[in-house]
């Protein structure tokens, strides 16, 4: 098996707690094993970069400045990370780097200067996986309770939490898929955070392009994001 060079972390539900269009730096929490999982790549010397689809950005409901913060405390947190490759775009957008697509983890693995095959993608969700497969990466998927059955039967292999994901790149042995039922949910770490929009019912609106995604202010932008929150929509980030 090629030897890993690079890690690639999905930012919401992996990393950090999954916070709809979060650009509030004070919301931000580690997910169970995040920080071990960063100490343990430091050690080895294995650069880390995150691949994270923010289409709060094309919606209008936050700005760069106010992912850039939040980035900056996720870094303080947990990093450095030697990288961040986001899609501002919104499902809708037509692009060609948003999630399941596979141009950030592409786009990563050029700029930490590793192939797609001497990466490892860790993600919550199936478009995850689908994007390290796109780009001929490797991936292993950590669930949580709101990781669907069809995704974690679909994952080409599966870990409880981050750590015990990276420690399984680096080290072995590479953790296999779900069991034929598809059930992994009993080595999936408790979520710790509130169930959201990510992880609901397909999203039915319509993204705005990111060429025209200025930024909603004052009781206007308050509103839009408690709506967000509230909604049934899955996955819209």
């Amino acid at each position: 098996m090629t030897a890993v060079r690079a890690v690639l972390l999905d930012r919401d539900g992996t990393l950090v707690e999954d916070v709809p269009y979060n650009g509030d730096p004070a919301l931000v929490r580690p997910m169970p094993g995040a920080a071990g999982a960063m100490a343990l790549l430091r050690s080895r010397g294995v650069p880390a970069a995150v691949v994270t689809n923010q289409s709060g950005i094309a919606r209008g409901l936050i700005g760069w400045d106010d992912m850039g913060r939040v980035h900056a405390r996720i870094d303080e947190l947990l990093g450095p990370f030697h990288a961040w490759a986001v899609c501002p775009h919104g499902p809708d957008g037509g692009c060609a780097c948003r999630k399941p697509a596979p141009a950030l983890v592409l786009d990563a693995a050029r700029r930490l200067g590793a192939a797609p095959a001497e990466c490892v993608v860790i993600g919550d969700i199936g478009s995850d996986m689908d994007a390290a497969r796109a780009a001929g990466a490797r991936g292993i998927l950590v669930p949580t309770p709101v990781t669907l059955p069809e995704e974690v039967r679909a994952a080409p292999a599966i870990a409880p939490d981050l750590l015990a994901a990276v420690r399984a790149a680096l080290d072995g042995p590479w953790p296999g898929p779900a069991g034929a039922d598809g059930r992994a949910a009993s080595r999936a770490p408790a979520h710790t955070g509130r169930l959201t929009t990510r992880h609901t019912a397909q999203h039915t609106g319509r993204a705005v392009p990111a060429a025209q995604s200025a930024r909603t202010s004052g009781p206007a932008r308050t509103a839009a994001r408690a709506t967000t929150r509230t909604a049934t929509a899955r996955r819209p980030s």
